[in-house]
């Protein structure tokens, strides 16, 4: 047999046999061939379209991005233009959240200043001030 068992394909992908099965449950991944043992046998295609889902969801890309994307490169209709659209969505979805990461860290630098760090736990100024009733950004 030419394909590859489940724990081949997850050691060329660098993905758990888990994650394999899940993309196959979410519709990620076509239903392999089995083989007459019962064992899933995955094709270079098969481990091609893994590695592209890892390298789509180390950039961020969401389960349902990545379903998008790959619709995207079977579509003859569609363009690279509708392929940018998405990468440029998902470059404002990252600084929205190095920017809600970077009030969340002047946040804490601002408790974390008003702690020297020693006494009972009921004196400490950091749990205090997040037992107040403010809204998120007045911490």
């Amino acid at each position: 047999m030419s394909g590859l068992t489940i724990g081949k394909a997850a050691a060329q992908t660098g993905m758990s046999i888990d994650t394999i099965r899940f993309y196959e449950r979410m519709g990620l991944l076509p239903a392999p061939v089995r083989r007459p043992s019962g064992y899933r046998e995955f094709d270079a295609g098969a481990v091609t379209r893994l590695r592209f889902i890892k390298r789509a969801k180390n950039l961020g890309f969401s389960l349902r991005e990545v379903i998008d994307l790959l619709s995207l490169r079977v579509d003859e209709e569609r363009t690279c233009a509708d392929v940018y659209a998405l990468t440029q969505a998902k470059i404002g979805d990252i600084e929205r959240r190095i920017g809600e990461l970077k009030r969340m860290k002047q946040a804490l630098t601002r408790l974390a200043s008003a702690c020297a760090g020693e006494g009972p736990t009921g004196e400490c100024p950091i749990l205090d001030a997040l037992e107040q009733d403010a809204g998120p950004d007045d911490v």
